[in-house]
């Protein structure tokens, strides 16, 4: 009888190990397909990717257009166009000769 015991025994070992290996393995895939860093999250990482490439242009652009700016505005030689400009609309200055005309 006891031959029978350990004969059972090493037949349900002989299963239930292969078993546990194929469930740890198939949570592995799985983990690898469906997961946060996973090949289905590839394309959302692509469309995230260019929407922030379009975003870092705009971004880009507005550094460049500030950076034109500043340097008119540099104090040792500031654009006078740029300065009767910022004049006319922040202090509401005008020169003599002229005419505003309102635009509603």
């Amino acid at each position: 009888m006891k031959r029978r015991s350990r004969n059972k025994r090493s037949n349900l070992s002989g299963v239930v190990i292969p078993f546990f290996a194929l469930i740890i393995l198939l949570g592995i895939g799985t983990y690898a397909l469906l997961g946060p860093t996973g090949v289905l999250a590839w394309t959302d990482y692509k469309s995230a990717i260019t929407l922030r490439k379009q975003e870092l242009l705009t971004l880009e652009q507005e550094r460049d257009a500030l950076r034109n700016r500043v340097k008119l505005l540099n104090s040792d030689n500031v654009d006078p166009d740029l300065a009767g400009e910022l004049m006319r609309r922040d202090l509401n200055v005008v020169a003599p000769d002229e005419v505003i005309i309102p635009m509603e």
